[in-house]
């Protein structure tokens, strides 16, 4: 039976782990909003003042394919940031239910005003 809790324990850690955003994956998702801020520069910068040529154009393109494939890699860390952390809190107010019956602050959160 204890082994079992254990298990249960074990995995609901591996779980939880495994589901939150790593440190590299929160440096790669700063680094991709710095590209893509460059890359919008150089775009604006490409229009404002580069010679309409088929080149310009081409490499517009290309920089614009870019962009979009960066902005599509950071909504899905944000999706996944913000998955988490909706279920943190919703696991926080099922816990608060629980415990007190009623998903307010138990008595020793309370504050005396409230």
């Amino acid at each position: 039976m204890r082994s079992e809790i254990m298990d249960q324990i074990v995995q609901t850690i591996e779980t939880e782990v495994k589901s939150r955003p790593t440190p590299i994956e929160f440096e790669m998702a700063y680094q991709a909003r710095v590209a893509m801020d460059r890359i919008r520069f150089a775009i604006k910068h490409l229009e404002q003042f580069g010679p309409q040529t088929d080149q310009m154009r081409e490499a517009g393109l290309q920089l614009l394919d870019a962009l979009e494939r960066l902005e599509t890699v950071d909504r899905r860390f944000q999706d996944r940031a913000r998955i988490r952390c909706l279920s943190r809190s919703s696991d926080t107010i099922e816990g608060r239910k629980a415990i007190n019956g009623k998903g307010s602050k138990p008595l020793h959160e309370r504050t005396l005003g409230s």
